[in-house]
């Protein structure tokens, strides 16, 4: 407890009710202890820690200013909503963060009624807020009742086009609401495309920062003796800025920019649109990600996501590394074909350190090409560069391509154009829980005609995969990836491409075949091995492939085993599936096989370590064991049922 920052003010806070009576002088110091506590928490819990420092002024004015959780506060993504859910009632358990057990590091609604909407992939929150404020005007009842709806948006988040689509909707229905743009110029990676560059003219001309004021769509805003000045400081801006035209066009009131950590201007600005406001209103507050902590002002991403850290170093605890992790592996083997092939070329979605593409980007800054958090978009980009004859990766966390499903369908799929997928964050990721989990890929990839979908075992698989998919020019392909470290085999100088659909045998044995598709394969392992020492010694096979299927090893497998057993890191509908289909067309179980898939089970898995989510998800060693003994109907002292 010593570690831990003075907080006399906010140790009175228990809701945001408790911030009424202070007064504006004491919500700045509320602000400064809010912002102390939200490092010495993520200094002991790792976590998202950058956005959250960028909000802190912007959180207490909020919470100040409206009536939560009456009113609705959205925080898109909500990487920045640990000061939130300090304020809302949640101190007391902020050191568990990201834990099994603890609290989320997204806003989720099981978790507290002042989390009116669970965010944790951007640009949903106007749409949210828009279905929120539609919701009260029609007569709608929900815990803690229905009055403003307020959504905090960055501006990197306002690259998605849904971003928009809710806006061009809000500004027709003309609902009362408040839109806060965040705009820290910082997403994950600095942001890019010509809404940033639009954002930045805003408030480049110092004339109008002096002005803030006087911003363009807040004179309607103003108490009556206020406006015919700020009208004359309008018509003075008119050719200095382009002001919020695009927010206008778009139906907003547009007020801004303001600095978004001066506790004065928040708190007016705040108070008179809640006062005054009609319809929609689009505030534009500058902030600074990683505010007041000098490592993460210091840092290149801002503080983005980080490890347990000392707090007065900032430097961050981190394990010592055994292997390389499997993005650096894709990262370097497509830089090095990128060498030999200048038709390859690479997108990514505002993730190029995510991703690893950012070193792509440092070598080939002409063929590699972040398009902003538009994931819809850079599964179509990708389509239209392999129609003009390029090798194009389109690298994207699996839990994040859902977001593009329409466009791998009809602009790849359907017309059987060569992008390659590459999928980062397969299977369970542990602390971001359910929302970042990759657990549909295989399902919806391997359902589509003519997608070849690959799993990497290890990081050498990775490699020939990575290869595969360079070389393959027949229709789309995809290989997923876990998170995190590789098992430290030895990585193949020159890798060849592997035949398309076959798999490979690991260890022959009989009784029963265990047929493993991606990284459980070292569980699987550590189970046969078990099982060697009951006496049991089954075959096991690497799928590599979810489609094709290496229908001749399966259907093999199938006669010459009593019992065929399926692994994966995937949601049911997937891998399996395509084998029970494969050996029910070929009447395989009227022969009696013994037929089980081990998937990810039809729940959404929350946060915890890998290890412990997997054992949740029945797929570790022990529980393919198990499985392997009850198929086989041995008792646990090894004895078989009649």
């Amino acid at each position: 407890m010593s570690n831990r920052p003075a907080t006399p003010l906010l140790d009175k806070i228990q809701s945001p009710a408790d911030m009424k009576p202070l007064s504006d002088a004491q919500l700045v110091q509320l602000a400064g202890e809010l912002r102390a506590e939200t490092i010495s928490a993520v200094s002991e819990t790792g976590g998202h820690l950058g956005a959250g420092l960028g909000v802190v002024e912007l959180t207490v004015a909020l919470h100040a200013v409206f009536d939560a959780p009456k009113d609705k506060i959205i925080w898109d993504v909500s990487h920045q909503s640990y000061p939130h859910k300090i304020l809302t009632g949640r101190r007391d358990r902020i050191r568990t963060l990201r834990q099994e057990g603890g609290l989320s590091g997204f806003t989720k609604r099981s978790e507290s009624v002042y989390d009116p909407f669970g965010t944790a992939h951007s640009s949903t929150s106007i749409s949210a807020a828009l279905g929120f404020a539609a919701a009260r005007d029609l007569g709608g009842q929900c815990e803690g009742g229905l009055g403003d709806a307020i959504a905090v948006i960055g501006d990197g988040a306002l690259s998605g086009g849904m971003a928009f689509e809710a806006m061009n909707n809000a500004g027709h229905l003309k609902k009362r609401l408040f839109v806060i743009l965040n705009d820290n110029e910082m997403s994950i990676a600095e942001p890019v495309g010509a809404m940033s560059s639009y954002l930045s003219r805003l408030y480049a001309g110092e004339p109008f920062q002096e002005l803030k004021a006087a911003a363009k769509g807040a004179v309607s805003l103003l108490p009556e003796p206020f406006r015919e000045g700020a009208k004359r400081a309008k018509d003075m801006l008119k050719h200095m800025t382009v002001g919020g035209t695009l927010f206008e066009e778009l139906g907003f009131s547009y007020v801004g920019p303001i600095d978004g950590h001066d506790m004065d201007q928040l708190l007016a600005v705040l108070r008179t649109v809640k006062a005054r406001a009609h319809g929609p209103v689009l505030i534009h507050a500058i902030t600074k990600k990683g505010k007041g902590y000098a490592p993460a002002e210091r840092a290149q991403d801002k503080g983005h996501a980080t490890a347990r850290f000392d707090v007065v170093t900032g430097k961050q605890a981190k394990a010592p590394s055994n292997a390389p992790s499997y993005t650096s592996v894709f990262a370097e083997t497509l830089v090095g074909l990128a060498a030999k092939d200048p038709k390859i070329c690479a997108v990514t979605a505002a993730m190029p350190d995510g991703t690893g593409l950012a070193r792509f980007m440092e070598r080939y800054a002409s063929r590699c090409f972040d398009v902003g958090i538009a994931e819809q978009h850079a599964v179509t980009f990708s389509a239209g560069l392999a129609a003009g004859g390029m090798r194009p990766f389109c690298a994207i966390y699996s839990t994040f391509l859902q977001r593009g499903y329409d466009q791998v369908v009809h602009d790849v799929a359907i017309q059987r154009l060569p992008v390659r997928f590459a999928i980062d964050r397969a299977g369970l990721v542990g602390a971001d829980g359910a929302t970042h989990a990759g657990s549909f890929d295989i399902a919806f990839l391997a359902n589509l005609p003519g997608f070849v979908v690959m799993a990497a075992a290890d990081e050498a698989e990775l490699v020939r995969m990575v290869v595969t998919a360079a070389e393959y020019n027949e229709g789309p392909i995809a290989f997923r990836f876990p998170r995190g470290e590789g098992v430290g085999v030895e990585i193949p100088a020159d890798a060849k491409p592997l035949e398309i659909g076959k798999a490979r045998v690991i260890r022959e044995g009989k009784g029963v075949a265990l047929l493993s598709l991606g990284t459980r394969l070292q569980e699987v392992t550590l189970a046969a091995e078990a099982l060697a020492a009951r006496g049991i010694s089954p075959t096991v096979v690497d799928a590599r492939f979810a489609k094709p299927l290496d229908e001749e090893m399966i259907l093999g497998l199938a006669r010459d085993h009593e019992a065929l057993i399926t692994i994966e890191e995937g949601a049911i509908g997937g891998f399996g599936s395509h084998v029970a289909q494969l050996l029910a067309e070929h009447g395989i179980f009227d022969s009696g096989l013994k037929y089980r898939s081990m998937v990810l089970p039809d729940i959404f898995v929350d946060q915890a370590s890998p290890k412990a989510m997997y054992d949740i998800a029945g797929l570790n060693a022990k529980d393919i064991e198990t499985k392997v003994l009850s198929v086989l109907g041995v008792t646990s002292i090894g004895t078989q049922r009649a």
